[in-house]
């Protein structure tokens, strides 16, 4: 009998790519013969991290569509039908018995030949608002596993499934006291983490930037900023990390686990793999919705946690005047602290990369 064979589509950001690699994990959890390939595109992060996470992966020239006119989109035709060509010689190479779409460009076209071949086609959106690709792919689809019920009146209701995002299982179990040691630091002051999601944020950024100090000395706190690798470079040399001894500046954070075991709370974009991890490891939040995304899903993504009482929701064009405030307004106040961490532990659903695996397999297990 063949090994299941399953190729999971995922691409451009971590968002997309870092549940794909959980399923992967959970996919050979389940059952070790499991094999596994990747789609994604070259110049994307998916091309480091999934060979990094220990998967193969191959390439389709793929990009998004732009709205306004750019020379990009004269391009755009050309990039549709190579992806439409590659993705049909990779399928037929390969004879996955599922593919996966987990969201990106990259999804549309593997997807799409998928559906066409008679393959069994599985999604997993990760937002509130699914992305344009897990739209189109949903009539193809023969389950759509989402992380927000809010997505489901976007989507075929009766092949939905609400099992959460998911995360990687590396995230939780970090000690506090070696986590806060692993970064310099002592447990006499909070510590506030910074993310602004794998590519870094531009307002979060600037905000951090402009209160800082105020944030370092008058608070007193002790601060992990991870900026994105764009933007390290200016900010390393524009603020003195030496003078503000309790600082941690970083482009990516390659110790995660750390990061939030170490941290009281966070500040961080909206997006579905971030949030995702907030709840999983209890982290009372700050969450600052970018307003240049689909559907404004990220908005939508905040109000829930903000609704359940995990998060506060900061508005981002507020955040340079109003952020210190609320940081300070927070992190002090233990009783509110614990009563966020648990609320955000009751929204997480950490079984989730196992649920989707093991129906992945079943779905696998009738093309056999």
């Amino acid at each position: 009998m063949d090994n299941p064979r399953i190729l999971l589509a995922a691409g451009g950001t971590g968002g997309h790519v870092y549940p794909a690699i959980a399923i992967a994990d959970a996919l050979k959890a389940e059952n070790s013969d499991t094999e596994i390939l990747f789609v994604g595109t070259k110049d994307h992060m998916e091309w480091k991290a999934v060979p990094k996470a220990g998967y193969d992966i191959r390439n389709v020239w793929i990009s998004g569509f732009h709205r306004r006119f750019t020379l990009k989109n004269v391009l755009f035709p050309v990039k549709l039908i190579t992806s439409l060509v590659q993705s049909l010689k990779i399928l037929a190479g390969y004879k996955p018995h599922v593919v996966v779409s987990c969201g990106g460009y990259v999804a549309g076209p593997v997807g799409w030949v998928a559906g066409k071949k008679g393959i069994p086609v599985v999604i997993q959106e990760q937002n509130s608002f699914p992305g344009v690709t897990n739209r189109l792919l949903a009539k193809f689809a023969v389950k759509i596993f989402t992380a927000f019920k809010e997505a489901d009146r976007y989507l075929p209701e009766e092949k939905t499934k609400v099992t959460g995002n998911p995360t990687r299982a590396t995230l939780t179990g970090a000690n506090k006291d070696k986590a806060l040691e692993s970064f310099g630091f002592n447990a006499d002051k909070p510590v506030l983490l910074v993310m602004g999601g794998s590519g870094g944020a531009k307002t979060i950024n600037e905000a951090m930037k402009a209160n800082i100090e105020q944030l370092h000395d008058k608070a007193e706190l002790q601060i992990i900023w991870q900026c994105g690798a764009r933007y390290y470079d200016e900010l390393s040399t524009e603020i003195d990390t030496k003078k503000l001894e309790n600082l941690r500046l970083s482009a990516f954070l390659e110790n995660m686990a750390e990061a939030y075991a170490a941290a009281d709370l966070v500040i961080s974009r909206a997006g579905a793999s971030s949030c995702s991890e907030l709840m999983l490891t209890g982290k009372p939040s700050v969450l600052v919705p970018s307003p240049n995304v689909a559907g404004d899903h990220q908005t939508q993504n905040a109000k829930a946690m903000a609704d359940a009482g995990a998060s506060k929701l900061l508005e981002d064009n507020a955040m340079k005047e109003t952020m210190t405030e609320l940081v300070e307004q927070l992190i002090y106040d233990q009783e509110n602290l614990q009563r966020m961490n648990q609320a955000a532990l009751n929204l997480a659903k950490p079984e989730a990369a196992k649920l989707i695996a093991k129906e992945i397999l079943e779905i696998a297990k009738s093309k056999l």
